[in-house]
């Protein structure tokens, strides 16, 4: 598979360093991916903006890769949410050292690369639902908002992946740019009535809680829905695919609403399973929605409500004013800012035209513009518990982002909440451990001689790594769940929970969860809190770019599967060969 002659043009450096940086990295995940060629890409949006999410390994590339002057972005390219709204700090009221001035940097380094600091987590929101073909999008929400609801391909990149092809404007063709791929592999019928925006979210959380680790999904779960409503607001599809992506999800079918699925259809007229049969057959009733939101429900003082993960879309800012609204007409207002609502720029400026967000500063609500609830970092001496309606945010908010115990209800209540402190009495809850039916390990002790052969990285040399294994079937969550100063794993229920990563040779299936991770992985390589090398079974486009990009042995699609193969504390020999890499067991760990 010969790369494009632009591309290997950029290779040589034809186009200057940043651009040679870009391709070296895009033909790295080609190889990788085993893709059938390059596509031409139409947009991309980057993540990996706020301070409190890339971090300084974000900062440190972004120095590095626009000091130069010579990178520009081929193709249009937008930009995800900031941590802050610059505009009110004093109101958000801050507690990081220099945090608006880090904020700047990486801002401003991203502009310097042509990209258009749009800072919103919801590129679709902006009339991109009218255009086709090839994106290359890494925000995880508008992953499975635009490959669900519009004619925008995209598979679910990480921010350097999306980065690479911004500059060069090829992506490698593969995954979900493929008919093939496209295809269901579970089934949700919805048998209950969806009265909320948060219904919505809660189902999508809900279908990703039922997936296991052995149901063999390599482009993640893609649900197809049965049993919904004839009508479905933009708002609901945004909060459905804005949840169910928190486990991957890239896209789903909606019975009714979207096109129909690449499945045969039976004599009764229902789509029938596709080869190898449905992982799950699973139904979502009223009872689960209703046990969920009581797993959810405020149980202590809410000290901070916060709406719009992903940001508030105009629907869901006329529905809060309008909640607002009702209190205001008996004479309440929100106290002391309790309720925080994010959304767009764009959106910002259409509510204020029509006189939405008059209405809702009014009411006493705080609007903030270029950030959204997840990538804020909260003042710990005033907020403590959250509450909001989505689950995105939920998901988030309490890994290690900010470790912050978040509730879940309608928006409605949430407004209630905000103007009335008293609802939700009693100590501040204790952040509850989140161990899930994923983290459950099939690993077994193996004894005996292993020698296992895979592929590597076409831009990396010779290199031989000998150290101790750490190794798990479990994938592993970089942002939020491996402390980015220390490199130890901090997910409850993990089975290498309270691990460090640091001088191992790591193993595992694939990263997950949000795609920022690589710059988690970079910025504990740049101090040396990072593994001496990487092991992957699976394609993972959260994990490549960052050992692509600095250097670190990487190898993946072996003959036998590494994680279950090593054992931890195994020590292990990882080499580059002619043909790929070669990882071989030295010396078992005693079980």
């Amino acid at each position: 598979m010969e790369p494009p002659a632009r591309l290997l043009g950029q290779l040589a450096g034809e186009e200057g360093k940043t651009r040679q940086k870009a391709a070296r990295l895009v033909i790295d995940l080609a190889d990788t991916a085993n893709a059938d060629g390059y596509i031409p890409a139409v947009h991309a949006h980057v993540s990996g903006v706020s301070v409190i999410t890339g971090g300084h390994g974000l900062r440190r590339f972004l120095k590095d890769l626009s000091a130069d002057g010579d990178g520009h972005v081929a193709i249009p390219t937008t930009l995800n949410s900031a941590g802050c709204d610059q505009e009110k700090m004093e109101e958000m009221d801050i507690e990081w050292p220099d945090f608006l001035e880090q904020q700047f940097e990486i801002v401003q380094a991203y502009e310097r690369l042509g990209i258009d600091a749009t800072l919103s987590c919801t590129p679709y929101d902006r009339g991109i639902e009218d255009e086709t073909g090839i994106a290359t999008w890494a925000e995880s929400n508008a992953v499975c908002f635009s490959n669900t609801w519009t004619s925008l391909i995209t598979n679910r990149e990480s921010g350097l992946s999306a980065l690479a092809t911004a500059l060069t404007g090829f992506a490698p063709r593969w995954g979900l740019h493929l008919d093939s791929n496209r295809v269901p592999n579970m089934k949700v019928h919805i048998d209950c009535e969806m009265n909320h925006l948060s219904d919505w979210s809660v189902l999508g959380d809900w279908i990703g809680k039922q997936v296991r680790p052995d149901w063999d999904m390599p482009y993640g779960p893609m649900p197809y829905l049965t049993g919904l409503p004839e009508y479905m607001s933009f708002a609901s599809k945004k909060a459905l695919t804005a949840a169910a992506a928190n486990y991957g999800c890239a896209m789903l079918w909606a019975e009714g609403h979207t096109v129909a699925p690449p499945l045969a259809v039976g004599a009764d007229g229902t789509h029938e399973a596709p080869d190898g049969g449905w992982k799950g057959s699973l139904t979502f009733t009223d009872q689960a929605l209703q046990e969920r939101y009581a797993e959810l429900a405020p149980n202590g003082q809410v000290d901070l409500v916060v709406i719009g993960c992903p940001q508030a879309s105009l629907e869901e800012l006329r529905i809060t004013a309008s909640a607002l609204r009702g209190h205001m007409e008996m004479g309440q207002r929100v106290p002391d800012h309790r309720l925080w609502v994010f959304t767009s720029g764009e959106n910002y400026e259409l509510a204020e035209a029509d006189g939405t967000i008059e209405l809702l500063e009014e009411g006493g609500a705080l609007l903030l513009k270029d950030t959204c609830p997840e990538v804020t970092p909260y003042n710990r001496s005033k907020y403590n518990h959250l509450l909001t309606n989505s689950l995105k945010a939920e998901h988030y908010l309490t890994s290690g982002l900010n470790r912050l115990p978040t509730s879940v209800m309608p928006i409605e209540d949430c407004v209630a909440h905000a103007i009335d402190p008293s609802l939700s009495k009693g100590p501040t809850p204790v952040l509850s451990a989140k161990a899930q039916p994923q983290h459950a390990s099939s690993k077994a002790h193996q004894d005996g001689e292993a020698l296992l052969s895979g592929a590597g990285l076409r831009s990396q040399a010779a290199f031989t790594v000998r150290g101790r294994a750490l190794v798990t079937d479990v994938p592993i969550t970089y942002l939020g769940y491996v402390n980015r100063d220390t490199g130890v794993i901090e997910e409850a229920g993990h089975p290498l929970d309270g691990v460090a990563i640091e001088d191992t040779v790591l193993i595992y299936p694939k990263g997950s969860g949000s795609t920022v991770a690589p710059y988690v992985l970079m910025g504990l390589i740049y101090t040396g809190k990072g593994p001496k090398a990487v092991v992957n079974r699976d394609i993972c486009p959260l994990t490549l770019p960052a050992c692509s990009l600095l250097e670190l042995p990487y190898g993946h699609g072996f003959n036998h599967d590494p994680c279950m193969t090593v054992n931890t504390g195994d020590v292990v020999e990882f080499r580059r060969t002619e043909h790929g890499v070669e990882l071989e067991v030295v010396e078992r760990v005693k079980p």
